[in-house]
């Protein structure tokens, strides 16, 4: 009896350590908002000071400093960032520190390694927000095994959360910034699965979408009902482009009869972008999705390579040109640098956004960050194969982190585009490739097993 009644006292023990334990394995989230981030704070609290001493983020005091703490007889110590503000997360905890004069952001970056290790989280990213001011984003737990976007994430014109960054925080895919971006990756990578995400958030957007994938369309056929127009061969790709750059030259027309310079033009109506346009005048933005670039490069005979010339040299007018008039970019394949053929790396210098997933080779990584983000090739070639959709993303501020596509199938996209096929703009230019949809079935008519007997008079 007695072991029984142990038994039953340390129950809700062994239930809140069972808990524990399953939160820790199955909801990371929970258990760092239940346990680790007090514990982290609070070690964040006590070891603050002496953290940064043993890092080197101190500086010597001011000459007013000493003489007030000589005055006091107290010891002179050396003094650290000053913490502005700590706010917690579900995914870890924000530290803002204003920097003492002889510390700069680089400085702080180079010890966040020492710091993850000094208050035991997962994970420091550093952040200039503003000059002299920088942020400590400290993850609890590892927020790519497991992707969950972040409720914050919400969308807006031509802007589309599409992943999760190392940090916790969304990664974002803004083409009024960007205008033009890169995917590469190795077989199995996840740069299918990043495409499939950023055709499922535009879908519900006002936008035009046109594929072109040289795979007989066995990647982008499933969009059909929301796409505007579809290329599934290097012959049809061709004649797709050349609608494009006639359309994007229409628009350029349209962008300068608007604008109407003259004297007595006011100075908020003079725009070179359509962006400035009345909503009423201005034309639907259109992405260009381009799965397995490399298959509009390849020549075989002259014939081919005559085609090919021109392909490239409508993919660089578009990409040097079409921005203004809303016309995109999203250009993917296993490897884009000059063994493709003249005007490749031409190409490549215009598409400014970088995602690199998991690659087969380091050559693949520089040609896809090298220009931009040498210090970030090594994280790209150390993405494990058991981690689809986790990639490096960089851009050409020079900044870079570390991304994971929430899984997206073939058919939750098919059933995103099919919801919202209602959507598809007229474009009169896209209207001769617009891909064949099948009718939905008719509903049959309910079969009445009983025949109706009319009522007597």
């Amino acid at each position: 009896m007695s072991d029984l009644s142990l038994l039953v006292d340390a129950s809700p023990l062994l239930v809140a350590g069972g808990g524990l334990w399953w939160a820790r394995a199955k909801r990371p989230a929970v258990y760092w908002s239940l346990v680790q981030m007090p514990a982290t704070w609070a070690r964040f609290t006590v070891t603050y000071r002496s953290t940064m001493d043993a890092c080197g983020l101190t500086v010597r005091p001011s000459r007013l400093r000493m003489l007030l703490a000589r005055a006091a007889r107290r010891e002179v110590q050396p003094v650290p960032p000053r913490v502005l503000l700590v706010t917690p997360t579900t995914t870890g905890l924000r530290v803002r520190l204003r920097l003492p004069a002889g510390l700069e952001p680089a400085d702080v970056a180079a010890a966040s390694g020492r710091l993850r290790h000094a208050w035991g989280v997962h994970a420091v990213n550093v952040v200039e927000t503003k000059p002299g001011v920088v942020e400590l984003r400290m993850t609890g737990y590892d927020v790519l095994r497991r992707v969950r976007m972040p409720r914050r994430a919400r969308p807006g014109p031509m802007v589309v959360p599409v992943a999760v960054r190392e940090d916790g925080t969304p990664f974002v895919r803004d083409y009024l910034k960007v205008p033009h971006a890169l995917t590469l990756g190795a077989n199995q990578s996840g740069k299918s699965m990043y495409h499939r995400n950023l055709i499922k958030k535009l879908a519900s957007q006002r936008v035009a979408l046109v594929g072109i994938d040289c795979k007989r369309g066995v990647e982008q056929s499933a969009a059909s009902p929301r796409l505007s127009a579809l290329a599934t061969d290097p012959a049809q790709a061709l004649e797709l482009l050349d609608a494009l750059v006639e359309e994007m030259e229409r628009r350029y027309d349209l962008l300068k009869e608007a604008q109407g310079i003259a004297w007595d033009t006011a100075p908020g109506e003079i725009t070179a972008d359509i962006w400035g346009l009345a909503e009423d005048e201005r034309p639907v933005p259109i992405v260009v999705f381009i799965d397995e670039v490399a298959e509009l490069f390849l020549a075989w005979t002259r014939k081919d390579e005559e085609r090919r010339d021109r392909i490239v040299t409508q993919l660089i007018r578009l990409a040097q040109l079409a921005r203004a008039v809303g016309i995109f970019l999203e250009v993917c394949g296993q490897r884009f640098g000059s063994e493709l053929g003249k005007g490749a790396t031409m190409l490549r210098a215009q598409l400014t956004g970088r995602v690199v997933h998991r690659v087969a080779d380091k050559q693949t990584a520089e040609m896809g960050l090298g220009d931009l983000s040498p210090e970030a090739v090594p994280a790209a070639t150390s993405i494990p194969p058991d981690r689809p959709g986790t990639a490096v993303a960089a851009d050409a501020s020079g900044g870079w982190s570390r991304i994971r596509t929430p899984l997206t199938s073939l058919a939750e996209m098919a059933t995103a585009c099919r919801l919202h096929a209602h959507l598809v703009p007229d474009v009169p230019a896209l209207a001769p490739f617009r891909p064949q949809v099948p009718a939905e079935p008719a509903t049959a008519a309910p079969v009445r097993l009983i025949k109706p007997v009319p009522a007597a008079e």
